[in-house]
């Protein structure tokens, strides 16, 4: 490989300055990524403060409903691959080998798997509101439009849509929630015990 070809290298293959900064960048923002992991609430908690912003702005604006009917187009995409399974039991050359929940006593339980995980759904969500927002200060994206015929394509899309899923959900008996791990609780301990 010549000198210089790799990402982030100089043409003496020393890393350039840029280079190392974008790369510490990269690394603090992976970091703060990695400690918000364990925290849900605090994740979405955010996420909703953001759209509550970017819904203001647009509103205070009044214009950038394209950005607005594009950023809803995407986070129904993001829904829909949150409520999938991974392996989209249609796919599957036997029907009746989907993700379905055991009916015998000895058959094995397959836990439902989500083809894109909460994590990278609120990353995904959370990143689009944040472009959508800096789009807002450009007026480049300001496009004329009657917004309340986009929100009519909007509310019928996503009764479409919803509607296929849950057609889908259905037929293939899986069910995209769980409220965690179920518990048993076993037989309490009658017997008296004697102090001798």
């Amino acid at each position: 490989m010549p000198e210089g070809d790799s990402a982030g290298e100089s043409i003496h293959g020393k890393p350039s300055a840029i280079g190392n900064f974008f790369k510490r960048l990269g690394q603090i923002y992976q970091s703060w990524l990695d400690k918000s992991t364990p925290f849900s609430a605090v994740r979405w908690a955010v996420t909703v403060i953001l759209t509550a912003i970017y819904m203001i702005r647009v509103y205070i604006l009044q214009g950038w409903y394209i950005v607005t009917y594009a950023l809803g187009i995407y986070h129904l995409n993001l829904f829909i691959a949150f409520l999938s399974p991974k392996v989209d039991p249609s796919l599957l050359d036997d029907p009746d080998e989907g993700p379905a929940l055991p009916t015998k006593q000895n058959e094995e339980f397959r836990p439902f798997i989500r083809r894109l995980p909460e994590f990278k759904f609120w990353h995904s969500a959370t990143k689009g509101i944040i472009i959508a927002m800096i789009c807002t200060f450009f007026e480049a994206f300001n496009v004329p439009v009657f917004w309340p015929i986009l929100v009519m394509y909007f509310i019928m899309l996503f009764c479409i849509t919803m509607k296929r899923q849950i057609k889908h959900m259905i037929k293939y008996r899986y069910l995209p929630f769980t409220h965690g791990k179920r518990t048993y609780r076993g037989k309490e301990d009658t017997a008296k015990t004697f102090a001798s």
